[in-house]
């Protein structure tokens, strides 16, 4: 038992995907507790990018004829959309972990130290295949429960939150609601005046670049009268 308890951390490698993958056991676990375990698999509404969080479900408008970036393919290559995310990122770990446990007993990484990392290069990208192939058959079980990926929002016009005061060419965050999703953007404000934090405000227009958001003053009787 002590043996395969020093397996699991050591070399750093083992160390490493042991601790990751011990993170997505325990979420899963509190998912079957207080969450939908077999429902939207956790997958996440937004996306850390640049210091600020973006909505990944957001919809971009008629994508049809426009060439896919490179990210977007190699999430369908590991069937992304037809399998919830999380649920393909917990078998992506799962099979990485088995691989680097592997791979240090058959090639005697423990001697290695911390150049044992180097091993989880080759390891991602034998672990990305091989999920591919893992995860095809629960395509298959997710449409039977009507899964479908997730549905993209239409943001304009929808009414949001501060959670930053901004003014002039400041860009800031905002959150809104859309069913159970608490969805963070970027915003700034359309007019350039000011927007305090927790004031609603009204999403109206997007950036050239699709990075922010522009919004203006919800109006109402409260800010009317």
């Amino acid at each position: 038992m002590e043996s395969f308890v020093d397996l699991l951390f050591n070399p750093l490698s083992n160390a490493i995907m042991t601790i990751l993958t011990g993170i997505t056991a325990l979420y899963w676990i509190i998912t079957f507790f207080v969450g939908d375990f077999f429902g939207d698999g956790g997958i996440e509404s937004d996306l850390e990018v640049n210091g600020a969080d973006i909505d990944t479900d957001v919809d971009g408008g008629d994508d049809s004829g426009v060439e896919k970036s490179f990210f977007q393919k190699a999430l369908e290559f590991v069937n992304i959309g037809k399998v919830p995310f999380m649920v393909v990122y917990s078998v992506f770990k799962l099979v990485a972990w088995t691989i680097t446990l592997t791979s240090s007993v058959l090639m005697g990484l423990t001697a290695w130290g911390w150049k044992s990392m180097i091993i989880l290069i080759p390891v991602f990208l034998i672990a990305f295949v091989i999920t591919r192939y893992a995860t095809r058959p629960l395509i298959k079980v997710y449409s039977a429960m009507g899964y479908n990926g997730e549905e993209p929002h239409e943001l304009l016009g929808r009414i949001a939150r501060m959670r930053s005061t901004i003014s002039g060419d400041m860009i800031g965050a905002a959150e809104l609601k859309i069913k159970s999703d608490i969805i963070r953007i970027n915003v700034q404000s359309k007019t350039g005046e000011s927007l305090a934090y927790d004031s609603e405000v009204m999403i109206k227009g997007e950036s050239a670049d699709k990075k922010f958001y522009l919004v203006m003053p919800e109006i109402n009787l409260s800010n009317v009268v």
